[in-house]
């Protein structure tokens, strides 16, 4: 069946996100290798999420550095909102550093959301290499611009754990790209013009404990769309929060489940696959009565790069949908929606 009927013919009343295993990733048996492209693209059409199941500590993410990026955002959330405030977001163009409760509002529909959150991209990290992402600094346009990080003095090796913590999880990011591509029949390299200079975004969230009864109005953050090519997230073991909306307009849950990241489509891909992938609607909520920290890679492609559709997922009777723009462009247009900037 083409990849057009697959979409046409899938049923996304989903109850449950699915699991993938991942430990073929690297495989080069092309059995194994078929067998995972295709777990994909069923996810990516039924449900537009799913659990990337794996060691992580195979996978160039070890344990450690995950705790290291979670303690150092621990610390710095704690600091005096003062302190934190003099890196807002809405003081840079690309909107990168610090984002205070209530200052954004996902869903357009609901209340302000209730989280704090510090974005940053890529920059060199003393002691790593990055040779991919040798000409970043030079790229411009409407995302241009580097990081800002609170004074060593306030928050001590909260930069370096932040980015250390970036670097694994681009570097599992770029091997999911291929996977991707063959999942709509386009070549395994299609992406790669598209990704030379890490169009991707990293947010450090807490979400302070929420009381009261549940009120569809305020959550944590309200439901909403991610907006890159897919994200890959890090939520803190043994809390609920993340749900999920299934096509009859009902809420599944999406647990931590141990050994995992949560791998979902943002609406950059949704536009380039035609709608044929899915950028699914989710929210969170923190009922836990304890912080609750999360971490999202949000992986895009280079800013400078046109939303154009994917040759596979258009035809006479299903043409492109979407008016071509950059994807900077198309970034920055959220996050001032999201920011009422």
């Amino acid at each position: 069946m083409s990849l057009i009927a697959d979409a046409q013919s899938a049923d996304t009343q989903f109850h449950e996100v699915p699991i993938i295993d991942l430990s073929q990733l690297s495989s080069k048996d092309p059995d194994a290798r078929q067998a995972l492209v295709a777990a994909i693209r069923e996810a990516c059409i039924r449900v537009g999420f799913f659990y990337g199941a794996f060691l992580v500590s195979n996978h160039g993410i070890p344990e450690e550095t995950i705790e290291g990026a979670k303690e150092a955002a621990k610390r710095f959330f704690s600091l005096p909102l003062e302190k934190k405030m003099e890196i807002e977001n809405k003081k840079q163009p690309n909107f990168k550093g610090y984002s205070p409760l209530f200052s954004g509002k996902n869903d357009p529909y609901g209340a302000a959301d209730l989280q704090e959150g510090f974005e940053f991209g890529w920059e060199p990290l003393e002691g790593t290499t990055d040779e991919g992402n040798k000409e970043y600094d030079n790229v411009s346009g409407a995302m241009a611009g580097g990081n800002v990080w609170p004074s060593p003095n306030d928050a001590a090796g909260f930069r370096e754990a932040a980015l250390k913590y970036y670097y694994a999880a681009t570097a599992l990011g770029k091997t999911m790209f291929p996977l991707f591509a063959q999942a709509v029949d386009a070549p395994a390299d299609f992406f790669d013009d598209k990704t030379k200079h890490s169009a991707a975004l990293m947010r450090l969230i807490h979400y302070p404990p929420q009381t009261g009864d549940v009120d569809d109005r305020t959550m944590g953050i309200g439901a909403h769309t991610d907006w890159e090519i897919f994200t890959i997230l890090w939520q803190q073991p043994g809390i609920q929060a993340l749900q999920v909306l299934n096509s009859s307009n009902e809420w599944v849950n999406a647990p931590p489940i141990p050994g995992t990241l949560v791998i979902n489509i943002g609406d950059e891909l949704a536009r380039m696959t035609n709608g044929i992938f899915k950028s699914t609607v989710h929210r969170a909520v923190n009922r836990s009565g304890v912080e609750r920290y999360s971490i999202p890679l949000f992986f895009g492609i280079d800013f400078n790069t046109p939303l154009e559709p994917i040759p596979t997922c258009v035809s006479a009777e299903r043409p492109f949908k979407y008016e071509i723009i950059t994807a900077g462009e198309y970034i920055k247009s959220r996050l001032q929606a999201t920011y009422n900037h």
